[in-house]
């Protein structure tokens, strides 16, 4: 009777009877779980998105996104959504089938940088889900304005000169807040705007600047940020004297690294000393309030 109880308690706890380890699966059964299997047979599941970048315009969104998608669990939307700043109407449904597939572990991210200055995206974020973690990757805010001008100017030649646009008044120096470049800038008044809705434990500040001047260090503190391993390192960056700002590595199976296209690293127009004086006087203010907001100093004074 002892034998036949003894053998019962080895099989009932999923040990063979050498060596104490557990017993191979059935034949023809998987050792693990498979992945999971959308409704059409195709791996992983659209999911809405954990983490967002939610701006600024110029100020490194895109360098930023295109180092995280080197990282092996991340998983991010191709092109800006938009979603809660111009197509909110269209539902959670739509938003969700923009989405790349997911494994379990990886997360899932979108970028749309006009969501940080649209007075209704923190309240539709919020709806969707008030646990999202928000990245924001902010510049100084006279070069972004420059960069933000040049961008335009690209498209749109016969476009007024930058101080023509920047100043209501060149004579006296009035700014035109209105003008988007200009208003774009004032990051205490847009992030004052989202910490109605979010404590400001779930944003991450991103230095567009030191984004350029160590790649790794900042994207240390966004995977640290994101709860990601450290993965994307030091060793996969280089700085590209021609365009003046850090490529990727080539990555393998590759035969070139991977920089930002054409549109990134043109030339900004000269501007005139006293009008980018007067720009910064402006600026001041709104900055050493931002840098109290966030009790980061981004040095751009």
């Amino acid at each position: 009777m002892l034998l036949i109880l003894t053998s019962l308690f080895y099989c009932l706890s999923g040990y063979s009877e050498s060596a104490g380890r557990r017993a191979p699966a059935p034949p023809g059964l998987p050792a693990t779980p498979p992945p999971r299997l959308s409704g059409d047979g195709s791996f992983g599941a659209r999911e809405l998105p954990q983490a967002i970048i939610i701006g600024v315009k110029k100020g490194g969104t895109r360098a930023l996104l295109e180092f995280l998608r080197v990282h092996p669990d991340v998983r991010a939307a191709g092109a800006e959504t938009h979603f809660f700043d111009r197509f909110y109407e269209r539902g959670l449904d739509w938003y969700r089938s923009l989405m790349p597939r997911t494994l379990e572990g990886q997360i899932t991210m979108e970028k749309t940088p006009s969501y940080f200055v649209t007075r209704e995206a923190p309240r539709h974020v919020y709806a969707m889900n008030r646990l999202t973690k928000l990245i924001v990757v902010v510049r100084d805010p006279v070069t972004r304005a420059i960069s933000d001008y040049t961008q335009t100017r690209t498209k749109s030649p016969g476009l007024p000169s930058f101080q023509n646009l920047a100043f209501k008044n060149i004579t006296t120096g009035l700014i035109d807040t209105s003008w988007s470049a200009v208003h774009i800038g004032i990051y205490a008044k847009h992030l004052d705007n989202w910490l109605r809705y979010f404590p400001l434990s779930r944003f991450l500040f991103v230095s567009g600047e030191r984004l350029v001047a160590d790649p790794a260090g900042e994207m240390g503190r966004v995977q640290d940020f994101l709860g990601l391993k450290r993965v994307v390192t030091d060793k996969h960056f280089y700085f590209n004297q021609t365009k003046g700002f850090p490529c990727l590595k080539k990555p393998e199976g590759s035969s070139r690294p991977r920089c930002l296209g054409k549109s990134k690293g043109r030339t900004h127009p000269r501007i005139p000393p006293d009008a980018l004086l007067r720009l910064r006087e402006f600026y001041r203010p709104f900055n050493l309030k931002f840098y109290q907001m966030t009790g980061l100093n981004f040095g751009w004074d």
